[in-house]
Protein backbone atom coordinates (compact mmCIF):
# COMPACT_ATOMS: atom_id res chain seq x y z
CA UNK A 1 0.00 0.00 0.00
CA UNK A 2 1.57 3.26 -1.11
CA UNK A 3 1.23 6.04 1.42
CA UNK A 4 -0.15 9.45 0.39
CA UNK A 5 2.39 12.03 -0.76
CA UNK A 6 1.69 14.29 2.18
CA UNK A 7 2.74 11.70 4.74
CA UNK A 8 5.76 10.67 2.68
CA UNK A 9 6.94 14.27 2.70
CA UNK A 10 6.79 14.38 6.46
CA UNK A 11 8.90 11.25 6.76
CA UNK A 12 11.59 12.62 4.44
CA UNK A 13 12.15 15.49 6.84
CA UNK A 14 11.88 13.36 9.95
CA UNK A 15 14.82 11.00 9.59
CA UNK A 16 17.32 9.72 7.01
CA UNK A 17 16.26 7.00 4.62
CA UNK A 18 12.56 7.77 4.97
CA UNK A 19 11.72 6.65 1.43
CA UNK A 20 13.09 3.21 2.30
CA UNK A 21 11.05 3.20 5.52
CA UNK A 22 7.90 3.96 3.55
CA UNK A 23 8.72 1.08 1.18
CA UNK A 24 9.22 -1.20 4.17
CA UNK A 25 5.80 -0.26 5.53
CA UNK A 26 4.28 -1.33 2.21
CA UNK A 27 5.87 -4.76 2.62
CA UNK A 28 5.03 -5.30 6.26
CA UNK A 29 1.32 -4.44 5.93
CA UNK A 30 0.75 -7.78 4.19
CA UNK A 31 1.09 -9.35 7.63
CA UNK A 32 -2.06 -7.45 8.58
CA UNK A 33 -4.05 -9.81 6.36
CA UNK A 34 -3.88 -12.63 8.90
CA UNK A 35 -3.95 -11.28 12.43
CA UNK A 36 -3.71 -13.39 15.56
CA UNK A 37 -3.98 -11.91 19.04
CA UNK A 38 -1.17 -13.46 21.14
CA UNK A 39 -2.41 -12.15 24.47
CA UNK A 40 -4.50 -13.91 27.10
CA UNK A 41 -7.99 -12.34 27.27
CA UNK A 42 -8.84 -10.23 30.30
CA UNK A 43 -11.72 -11.23 32.57
CA UNK A 44 -14.17 -9.44 34.83
CA UNK A 45 -16.04 -12.51 36.11
CA UNK A 46 -14.94 -15.70 37.78
CA UNK A 47 -15.73 -18.99 36.08
CA UNK A 48 -18.54 -19.56 38.59
CA UNK A 49 -20.02 -16.15 37.80
CA UNK A 50 -19.96 -16.87 34.07
CA UNK A 51 -21.78 -20.13 34.75
CA UNK A 52 -24.33 -18.26 36.86
CA UNK A 53 -24.98 -15.75 34.06
CA UNK A 54 -25.50 -18.59 31.58
CA UNK A 55 -27.90 -20.34 33.96
CA UNK A 56 -29.82 -17.10 34.59
CA UNK A 57 -30.18 -16.63 30.82
CA UNK A 58 -31.62 -20.13 30.52
CA UNK A 59 -34.12 -19.29 33.26
CA UNK A 60 -35.23 -16.24 31.25
CA UNK A 61 -35.75 -18.36 28.13
CA UNK A 62 -37.63 -21.05 30.05
CA UNK A 63 -39.91 -18.75 32.04
CA UNK A 64 -40.31 -15.54 30.03
CA UNK A 65 -39.20 -16.63 26.59
CA UNK A 66 -38.76 -14.53 23.45
CA UNK A 67 -41.50 -12.76 21.55
CA UNK A 68 -41.00 -13.95 17.96
CA UNK A 69 -42.93 -11.95 15.37
CA UNK A 70 -42.33 -14.34 12.45
CA UNK A 71 -44.99 -17.09 12.12
CA UNK A 72 -42.52 -19.18 10.12
CA UNK A 73 -39.91 -18.94 12.88
CA UNK A 74 -42.47 -19.78 15.57
CA UNK A 75 -43.42 -22.87 13.55
CA UNK A 76 -39.79 -23.95 13.40
CA UNK A 77 -39.38 -23.51 17.15
CA UNK A 78 -42.60 -25.46 17.80
CA UNK A 79 -41.55 -28.34 15.57
CA UNK A 80 -38.28 -28.58 17.51
CA UNK A 81 -40.11 -28.87 20.83
CA UNK A 82 -40.29 -25.30 22.11
CA UNK A 83 -43.43 -24.08 23.88
CA UNK A 84 -45.14 -21.57 21.59
CA UNK A 85 -48.05 -19.35 22.59
CA UNK A 86 -49.54 -18.09 19.32
CA UNK A 87 -51.75 -15.54 21.04
CA UNK A 88 -48.81 -13.71 22.61
CA UNK A 89 -46.23 -14.84 20.00
CA UNK A 90 -43.97 -15.89 22.89
CA UNK A 91 -41.61 -18.83 22.44
CA UNK A 92 -40.22 -20.54 25.55
CA UNK A 93 -37.11 -22.66 25.20
CA UNK A 94 -36.14 -25.33 27.71
CA UNK A 95 -32.48 -25.74 28.50
CA UNK A 96 -32.26 -29.15 26.85
CA UNK A 97 -33.25 -27.63 23.50
CA UNK A 98 -30.66 -24.87 23.92
CA UNK A 99 -28.00 -27.39 24.93
CA UNK A 100 -28.74 -29.48 21.83
CA UNK A 101 -28.33 -26.37 19.66
CA UNK A 102 -25.03 -25.48 21.30
CA UNK A 103 -23.79 -29.00 20.69
CA UNK A 104 -24.13 -28.60 16.91
CA UNK A 105 -22.86 -25.00 16.57
CA UNK A 106 -19.35 -25.09 15.04
CA UNK A 107 -16.46 -23.68 17.05
CA UNK A 108 -14.25 -23.03 14.02
CA UNK A 109 -15.49 -20.70 11.26
CA UNK A 110 -13.66 -19.42 8.19
CA UNK A 111 -15.13 -16.90 5.74
CA UNK A 112 -14.07 -17.70 2.17
CA UNK A 113 -13.08 -15.05 -0.37
CA UNK A 114 -12.53 -15.43 -4.12
CA UNK A 115 -8.79 -15.09 -3.44
CA UNK A 116 -7.76 -17.75 -0.85
CA UNK A 117 -5.28 -15.22 0.56
CA UNK A 118 -8.33 -13.22 1.65
CA UNK A 119 -9.98 -16.01 3.63
CA UNK A 120 -10.75 -14.88 7.21
CA UNK A 121 -10.69 -17.45 10.03
CA UNK A 122 -12.67 -16.41 13.10
CA UNK A 123 -11.30 -18.78 15.73
CA UNK A 124 -8.06 -19.68 17.50
CA UNK A 125 -7.50 -16.04 18.53
CA UNK A 126 -7.73 -14.86 14.93
CA UNK A 127 -8.93 -11.30 14.47
CA UNK A 128 -10.85 -9.75 11.57
CA UNK A 129 -11.75 -6.07 11.15
CA UNK A 130 -14.76 -4.72 9.25
CA UNK A 131 -15.71 -1.05 8.68
CA UNK A 132 -18.72 0.68 10.10
CA UNK A 133 -22.00 -0.64 8.77
CA UNK A 134 -25.25 1.07 7.84
CA UNK A 135 -25.25 4.69 9.07
CA UNK A 136 -27.72 6.77 7.02
CA UNK A 137 -25.40 9.78 7.02
CA UNK A 138 -21.92 10.49 5.72
CA UNK A 139 -19.59 13.36 6.53
CA UNK A 140 -16.23 14.90 5.91
CA UNK A 141 -14.86 18.17 7.20
CA UNK A 142 -15.15 19.92 3.83
CA UNK A 143 -18.77 19.07 3.00
CA UNK A 144 -20.24 18.39 6.43
CA UNK A 145 -22.90 15.88 7.41
CA UNK A 146 -25.31 14.75 4.70
CA UNK A 147 -27.31 11.75 3.47
CA UNK A 148 -25.21 8.84 2.25
CA UNK A 149 -25.10 8.14 -1.49
CA UNK A 150 -24.02 5.22 -3.67
CA UNK A 151 -20.89 7.21 -4.55
CA UNK A 152 -20.06 7.47 -0.85
CA UNK A 153 -20.71 3.75 -0.39
CA UNK A 154 -18.36 2.97 -3.27
CA UNK A 155 -15.71 5.34 -1.91
CA UNK A 156 -15.76 3.56 1.43
CA UNK A 157 -15.44 0.16 -0.24
CA UNK A 158 -12.45 1.53 -2.18
CA UNK A 159 -10.88 2.65 1.09
CA UNK A 160 -11.46 -0.83 2.52
CA UNK A 161 -9.65 -2.32 -0.47
CA UNK A 162 -6.75 0.09 0.03
CA UNK A 163 -5.86 -0.89 3.60
CA UNK A 164 -4.78 -4.44 4.43
CA UNK A 165 -5.89 -4.11 8.05
CA UNK A 166 -9.52 -4.24 6.87
CA UNK A 167 -10.43 -7.89 6.20
CA UNK A 168 -14.21 -7.94 5.91
CA UNK A 169 -16.67 -5.47 4.39
CA UNK A 170 -19.70 -3.85 6.00
CA UNK A 171 -22.72 -1.73 5.20
CA UNK A 172 -20.51 1.41 5.10
CA UNK A 173 -23.29 3.99 4.64
CA UNK A 174 -26.85 3.72 3.34
CA UNK A 175 -26.98 4.99 -0.28
CA UNK A 176 -30.24 6.89 0.02
CA UNK A 177 -30.13 7.99 -3.61
CA UNK A 178 -30.96 4.40 -4.63
CA UNK A 179 -34.50 3.01 -4.18
CA UNK A 180 -34.79 0.49 -1.35
CA UNK A 181 -36.19 -2.24 -3.60
CA UNK A 182 -32.98 -2.32 -5.71
CA UNK A 183 -30.44 -0.86 -3.27
CA UNK A 184 -29.27 -4.30 -2.18
CA UNK A 185 -28.38 -5.19 -5.77
CA UNK A 186 -26.19 -2.14 -6.27
CA UNK A 187 -24.36 -2.28 -2.95
CA UNK A 188 -23.58 -5.98 -3.27
CA UNK A 189 -22.35 -5.57 -6.85
CA UNK A 190 -20.19 -2.66 -5.67
CA UNK A 191 -18.62 -4.81 -2.95
CA UNK A 192 -17.89 -7.61 -5.43
CA UNK A 193 -16.53 -5.32 -8.16
CA UNK A 194 -14.52 -2.83 -6.11
CA UNK A 195 -13.00 -5.09 -3.47
CA UNK A 196 -11.79 -8.68 -3.09
CA UNK A 197 -12.59 -8.98 0.62
CA UNK A 198 -15.50 -10.74 2.35
CA UNK A 199 -18.85 -9.10 1.42
CA UNK A 200 -21.65 -8.21 3.84
CA UNK A 201 -25.40 -8.64 3.39
CA UNK A 202 -28.23 -6.99 5.32
CA UNK A 203 -31.07 -9.33 6.30
CA UNK A 204 -34.05 -7.45 4.90
CA UNK A 205 -36.32 -10.22 3.71
CA UNK A 206 -36.12 -13.48 1.77
CA UNK A 207 -36.13 -11.76 -1.63
CA UNK A 208 -33.20 -9.45 -0.99
CA UNK A 209 -31.14 -12.17 0.67
CA UNK A 210 -31.77 -14.53 -2.27
CA UNK A 211 -30.64 -11.86 -4.74
CA UNK A 212 -27.46 -11.21 -2.80
CA UNK A 213 -26.66 -14.90 -2.44
CA UNK A 214 -26.97 -15.24 -6.22
CA UNK A 215 -24.61 -12.32 -6.84
CA UNK A 216 -22.01 -13.79 -4.51
CA UNK A 217 -22.39 -17.20 -6.14
CA UNK A 218 -21.82 -15.62 -9.55
CA UNK A 219 -18.71 -13.81 -8.27
CA UNK A 220 -17.23 -17.12 -7.10
CA UNK A 221 -18.36 -19.01 -10.20
CA UNK A 222 -19.88 -21.83 -8.16
CA UNK A 223 -23.14 -23.76 -8.16
CA UNK A 224 -25.97 -23.32 -5.67
CA UNK A 225 -24.96 -26.58 -4.02
CA UNK A 226 -21.33 -25.51 -3.71
CA UNK A 227 -22.38 -22.18 -2.24
CA UNK A 228 -24.10 -24.00 0.61
CA UNK A 229 -21.01 -26.00 1.56
CA UNK A 230 -18.97 -23.18 3.12
CA UNK A 231 -19.39 -19.56 4.29
CA UNK A 232 -18.80 -16.82 1.73
CA UNK A 233 -20.66 -13.96 3.38
CA UNK A 234 -22.20 -12.88 6.67
CA UNK A 235 -25.05 -10.90 8.14
CA UNK A 236 -25.75 -9.17 11.43
CA UNK A 237 -28.83 -10.25 13.38
CA UNK A 238 -29.93 -7.71 16.00
CA UNK A 239 -32.60 -8.71 18.45
CA UNK A 240 -35.09 -6.05 19.58
CA UNK A 241 -34.11 -5.92 23.22
CA UNK A 242 -35.66 -6.73 25.52
CA UNK A 243 -36.68 -10.24 24.42
CA UNK A 244 -38.08 -9.73 20.94
CA UNK A 245 -37.10 -11.08 17.52
CA UNK A 246 -38.69 -9.29 14.57
CA UNK A 247 -39.61 -10.68 11.15
CA UNK A 248 -36.61 -9.59 9.01
CA UNK A 249 -34.15 -10.77 11.67
CA UNK A 250 -35.91 -14.12 12.09
CA UNK A 251 -36.05 -14.50 8.30
CA UNK A 252 -32.35 -13.70 8.14
CA UNK A 253 -31.50 -16.37 10.68
CA UNK A 254 -33.44 -18.96 8.70
CA UNK A 255 -32.09 -17.89 5.30
CA UNK A 256 -28.45 -17.77 6.33
CA UNK A 257 -28.62 -20.95 8.39
CA UNK A 258 -30.21 -22.88 5.50
CA UNK A 259 -27.50 -21.62 3.14
CA UNK A 260 -24.64 -22.31 5.58
CA UNK A 261 -23.59 -18.63 5.69
CA UNK A 262 -22.36 -16.84 8.80
CA UNK A 263 -24.81 -15.36 11.30
CA UNK A 264 -23.44 -12.80 13.74
CA UNK A 265 -26.23 -12.76 16.32
CA UNK A 266 -25.89 -9.52 18.26
CA UNK A 267 -28.35 -8.25 20.87
CA UNK A 268 -28.02 -4.46 21.15
CA UNK A 269 -28.44 -3.83 24.87
CA UNK A 270 -27.95 -0.47 26.55
CA UNK A 271 -27.81 -0.82 30.32
CA UNK A 272 -30.39 1.39 31.96
CA UNK A 273 -32.59 1.60 28.85
CA UNK A 274 -33.48 -1.66 27.06
CA UNK A 275 -31.46 -3.76 29.53
CA UNK A 276 -30.97 -3.85 33.31
CA UNK A 277 -28.76 -1.09 34.69
CA UNK A 278 -26.12 -3.52 35.99
CA UNK A 279 -23.45 -4.93 33.68
CA UNK A 280 -24.18 -8.49 34.79
CA UNK A 281 -27.92 -7.97 34.26
CA UNK A 282 -27.44 -6.47 30.80
CA UNK A 283 -25.13 -9.31 29.78
CA UNK A 284 -27.56 -11.92 31.11
CA UNK A 285 -30.37 -10.49 28.96
CA UNK A 286 -28.13 -10.25 25.91
CA UNK A 287 -26.90 -13.80 26.46
CA UNK A 288 -30.47 -15.11 26.58
CA UNK A 289 -31.36 -13.34 23.34
CA UNK A 290 -28.22 -14.62 21.60
CA UNK A 291 -29.02 -18.17 22.69
CA UNK A 292 -32.55 -17.86 21.32
CA UNK A 293 -31.23 -16.80 17.91
CA UNK A 294 -28.53 -19.47 17.88
CA UNK A 295 -31.12 -22.14 18.72
CA UNK A 296 -33.29 -21.12 15.76
CA UNK A 297 -30.26 -21.31 13.46
CA UNK A 298 -29.38 -24.82 14.62
CA UNK A 299 -33.01 -25.94 14.34
CA UNK A 300 -32.99 -24.89 10.68
CA UNK A 301 -29.60 -26.46 9.98
CA UNK A 302 -27.49 -28.21 12.60
CA UNK A 303 -23.94 -26.96 12.15
CA UNK A 304 -24.96 -23.53 10.83
CA UNK A 305 -22.06 -21.11 11.52
CA UNK A 306 -22.91 -18.64 14.30
CA UNK A 307 -20.74 -15.91 15.79
CA UNK A 308 -21.61 -14.74 19.31
CA UNK A 309 -22.23 -11.01 18.98
CA UNK A 310 -22.16 -8.47 21.78
CA UNK A 311 -23.02 -4.79 21.80
CA UNK A 312 -23.62 -3.92 25.43
CA UNK A 313 -22.99 -0.41 26.67
CA UNK A 314 -24.77 2.10 28.88
CA UNK A 315 -26.79 5.27 28.47
CA UNK A 316 -26.33 8.77 29.81
CA UNK A 317 -28.78 8.64 32.68
CA UNK A 318 -29.33 12.41 32.38
CA UNK A 319 -30.36 12.46 28.72
CA UNK A 320 -31.01 8.83 27.83
CA UNK A 321 -28.51 9.06 24.95
CA UNK A 322 -26.28 6.06 24.20
CA UNK A 323 -22.73 6.19 25.52
CA UNK A 324 -19.82 4.26 24.01
CA UNK A 325 -16.18 3.75 24.85
CA UNK A 326 -17.07 4.03 28.53
CA UNK A 327 -15.54 2.04 31.40
CA UNK A 328 -18.82 0.10 31.49
CA UNK A 329 -18.51 -0.65 27.76
CA UNK A 330 -15.01 -2.06 28.31
CA UNK A 331 -16.05 -4.24 31.25
CA UNK A 332 -19.12 -5.45 29.37
CA UNK A 333 -16.86 -6.40 26.45
CA UNK A 334 -14.59 -8.41 28.73
CA UNK A 335 -17.63 -10.19 30.15
CA UNK A 336 -19.13 -10.89 26.73
CA UNK A 337 -15.85 -12.41 25.62
CA UNK A 338 -15.93 -14.74 28.61
CA UNK A 339 -19.47 -15.82 27.74
CA UNK A 340 -18.53 -16.47 24.10
CA UNK A 341 -15.60 -18.64 25.19
CA UNK A 342 -17.87 -20.43 27.69
CA UNK A 343 -19.98 -21.46 24.68
CA UNK A 344 -16.93 -22.16 22.52
CA UNK A 345 -18.02 -19.68 19.83
CA UNK A 346 -16.18 -16.93 17.94
CA UNK A 347 -16.96 -13.50 19.39
CA UNK A 348 -17.87 -10.23 17.67
CA UNK A 349 -17.49 -6.80 19.30
CA UNK A 350 -17.33 -3.19 18.03
CA UNK A 351 -15.35 0.04 17.85
CA UNK A 352 -17.85 2.70 18.89
CA UNK A 353 -18.05 6.34 19.96
CA UNK A 354 -20.86 8.77 20.75
CA UNK A 355 -18.88 11.75 19.43
CA UNK A 356 -20.53 13.76 16.66
CA UNK A 357 -17.29 14.74 14.91
CA UNK A 358 -13.83 13.21 14.37
CA UNK A 359 -12.27 14.88 17.40
CA UNK A 360 -10.37 13.88 20.54
CA UNK A 361 -13.53 12.40 22.08
CA UNK A 362 -14.06 10.17 19.07
CA UNK A 363 -10.46 8.95 19.31
CA UNK A 364 -10.31 8.16 23.02
CA UNK A 365 -13.75 6.53 23.08
CA UNK A 366 -12.80 4.40 20.08
CA UNK A 367 -9.48 3.49 21.66
CA UNK A 368 -11.29 2.40 24.83
CA UNK A 369 -13.73 0.35 22.74
CA UNK A 370 -10.87 -1.33 20.90
CA UNK A 371 -9.02 -2.11 24.11
CA UNK A 372 -12.18 -3.69 25.51
CA UNK A 373 -12.69 -5.81 22.40
CA UNK A 374 -9.11 -6.84 21.70
CA UNK A 375 -7.90 -7.29 25.27
CA UNK A 376 -11.12 -9.23 25.80
CA UNK A 377 -10.17 -11.69 23.07
CA UNK A 378 -12.49 -10.60 20.23
CA UNK A 379 -12.34 -12.43 16.88
CA UNK A 380 -14.36 -10.02 14.75
CA UNK A 381 -14.74 -6.26 15.17
CA UNK A 382 -17.54 -4.58 13.26
CA UNK A 383 -17.59 -0.77 12.93
CA UNK A 384 -13.81 -0.93 13.19
CA UNK A 385 -13.34 2.13 10.96
CA UNK A 386 -15.48 5.20 10.33
CA UNK A 387 -18.15 5.10 13.05
CA UNK A 388 -19.44 8.41 14.48
CA UNK A 389 -22.51 9.81 16.24
CA UNK A 390 -23.50 6.54 17.93
CA UNK A 391 -23.76 4.87 14.54
CA UNK A 392 -25.79 7.52 12.74
CA UNK A 393 -22.89 8.85 10.66
CA UNK A 394 -19.88 7.48 8.81
CA UNK A 395 -16.92 9.86 8.65
CA UNK A 396 -14.19 9.74 6.02
CA UNK A 397 -11.66 11.31 8.40
CA UNK A 398 -12.65 8.99 11.25
CA UNK A 399 -12.16 6.05 8.90
CA UNK A 400 -8.52 7.08 8.41
CA UNK A 401 -7.95 7.82 12.09
CA UNK A 402 -9.34 4.38 12.93
CA UNK A 403 -7.10 2.75 10.33
CA UNK A 404 -4.14 4.25 12.18
CA UNK A 405 -5.37 2.72 15.45
CA UNK A 406 -6.09 -0.67 13.85
CA UNK A 407 -2.64 -0.79 12.26
CA UNK A 408 -1.07 0.03 15.60
CA UNK A 409 -2.97 -2.84 17.23
CA UNK A 410 -1.85 -5.07 14.37
CA UNK A 411 1.73 -4.11 15.14
CA UNK A 412 1.21 -4.84 18.85
CA UNK A 413 0.13 -8.36 17.81
CA UNK A 414 3.37 -8.98 15.90
CA UNK A 415 5.87 -11.23 17.72
CA UNK A 416 8.85 -9.72 19.53
CA UNK A 417 12.15 -11.43 18.85
CA UNK A 418 14.62 -12.33 21.59
CA UNK A 419 17.26 -14.19 19.58
CA UNK A 420 20.93 -13.33 20.23
CA UNK A 421 20.87 -10.83 17.35
CA UNK A 422 17.87 -9.12 18.94
CA UNK A 423 19.67 -8.80 22.25
CA UNK A 424 22.23 -6.69 20.38
CA UNK A 425 25.31 -7.34 22.51
CA UNK A 426 27.63 -6.62 19.57
CA UNK A 427 25.86 -3.30 18.95
CA UNK A 428 26.25 -2.27 22.57
CA UNK A 429 29.93 -3.16 22.41
CA UNK A 430 30.37 -1.27 19.13
CA UNK A 431 28.77 1.95 20.41
CA UNK A 432 30.23 1.92 23.89
CA UNK A 433 29.62 4.44 26.63
CA UNK A 434 28.22 7.84 25.66
CA UNK A 435 27.74 7.01 21.98
CA UNK A 436 24.60 6.60 19.88
CA UNK A 437 23.09 3.81 17.81
CA UNK A 438 21.98 5.77 14.73
CA UNK A 439 24.82 4.63 12.50
CA UNK A 440 25.95 1.34 14.01
CA UNK A 441 25.84 -1.82 11.89
CA UNK A 442 22.98 -3.36 13.89
CA UNK A 443 20.78 -0.31 13.26
CA UNK A 444 21.72 0.04 9.62
CA UNK A 445 20.69 -3.58 8.96
CA UNK A 446 17.27 -3.10 10.53
CA UNK A 447 16.16 0.53 10.37
CA UNK A 448 13.98 0.13 7.28
CA UNK A 449 11.47 -2.09 9.07
CA UNK A 450 12.37 -1.81 12.75
CA UNK A 451 9.43 0.39 13.76
CA UNK A 452 5.89 1.10 12.75
CA UNK A 453 5.73 4.18 10.51
CA UNK A 454 2.49 6.08 11.07
CA UNK A 455 -0.21 6.82 8.57
CA UNK A 456 -1.55 9.96 10.28
CA UNK A 457 0.67 10.90 13.22
CA UNK A 458 3.15 13.73 12.75
CA UNK A 459 6.30 13.25 14.83
CA UNK A 460 8.19 16.39 13.75
CA UNK A 461 9.05 19.13 16.19
CA UNK A 462 6.73 22.08 16.68
CA UNK A 463 8.64 24.40 14.38
CA UNK A 464 8.65 22.03 11.41
CA UNK A 465 4.98 21.17 12.00
CA UNK A 466 3.99 24.85 12.10
CA UNK A 467 6.01 25.70 8.97
CA UNK A 468 4.10 23.00 7.10
CA UNK A 469 0.71 24.48 8.00
CA UNK A 470 0.21 23.20 11.56
CA UNK A 471 -2.36 20.63 10.46
CA UNK A 472 -4.32 18.63 13.02
CA UNK A 473 -4.66 14.85 12.78
CA UNK A 474 -8.19 15.30 11.42
CA UNK A 475 -6.94 17.65 8.70
CA UNK A 476 -4.20 15.19 7.76
CA UNK A 477 -6.77 12.39 7.68
CA UNK A 478 -8.85 14.42 5.21
CA UNK A 479 -5.89 14.66 2.83
CA UNK A 480 -5.06 10.98 3.26
CA UNK A 481 -8.53 9.69 2.44
CA UNK A 482 -8.66 11.81 -0.71
CA UNK A 483 -5.17 10.77 -1.81
CA UNK A 484 -6.01 7.12 -1.14
CA UNK A 485 -9.09 7.33 -3.36
CA UNK A 486 -7.01 8.92 -6.12
CA UNK A 487 -4.56 6.00 -5.95
CA UNK A 488 -7.22 3.28 -5.66
CA UNK A 489 -6.84 0.31 -8.00
CA UNK A 490 -9.67 -2.19 -8.46
CA UNK A 491 -8.84 -5.87 -8.03
CA UNK A 492 -8.73 -7.91 -11.26
CA UNK A 493 -12.04 -9.43 -12.25
CA UNK A 494 -12.88 -12.08 -14.84
CA UNK A 495 -14.80 -10.28 -17.62
CA UNK A 496 -17.31 -13.13 -17.69
CA UNK A 497 -18.00 -12.62 -13.98
CA UNK A 498 -18.43 -8.87 -14.48
CA UNK A 499 -20.86 -9.51 -17.32
CA UNK A 500 -22.83 -12.00 -15.23
CA UNK A 501 -23.07 -9.61 -12.26
CA UNK A 502 -24.15 -6.69 -14.43
CA UNK A 503 -26.71 -8.80 -16.27
CA UNK A 504 -28.24 -10.10 -13.05
CA UNK A 505 -28.51 -6.61 -11.54
CA UNK A 506 -30.03 -5.24 -14.75
CA UNK A 507 -32.59 -8.03 -14.97
CA UNK A 508 -33.65 -7.86 -11.33
CA UNK A 509 -33.82 -4.07 -11.47
CA UNK A 510 -36.10 -4.28 -14.51
CA UNK A 511 -38.24 -6.77 -12.60
CA UNK A 512 -38.60 -4.35 -9.70
CA UNK A 513 -36.04 -5.87 -7.35
CA UNK A 514 -37.28 -6.95 -3.93
CA UNK A 515 -38.82 -4.68 -1.29
CA UNK A 516 -37.36 -4.91 2.22
CA UNK A 517 -39.43 -6.68 4.86
CA UNK A 518 -40.34 -4.79 8.00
Amino acid sequence: MKQPDETQGRRSRRRPGSADVSHAVFDRTRSYRHLRNPFEPLKVFSDDQVGAIHDAALVILETQGMKVLSPEARKRYHQAGAAVDEASQVVRLDRALVAAALATAPHDITLHAVDPERHVPLSDRRVGFAPTSGPPNIMDTARGRRAGTLEDFCNLIKLCQSFEVIHILGGATEPQDVAVNVRHLHVTRAQLMLCDKIPFIFSRGHGQVADNFELIRLAHGISVEEFRTRPYTYTIINTNSPLQLDIPMADGIMDFAAAGQVLVITPFTLAGAMAPVTIAGALTLAHAEALAGLTLAQIVRPGAPVVYGSFTSNVDMKSGSPAFGTPEYVKAAFGAGQLARFLGLPWRSSNATASNTPDAQSAYESEMSLWGALLGGCNFILHAAGWLESGLTTSYEKFILDIEMLQMFAEVFQPVGAAPSDLALEAVAEVGAGGHFFGCAHTMERYRSAFYAPLVSDWRNSGQWAEDGGKTATERANSIYQSTLERYTAPPRDPAVVEALNAYVARRTAEGGAPPVS
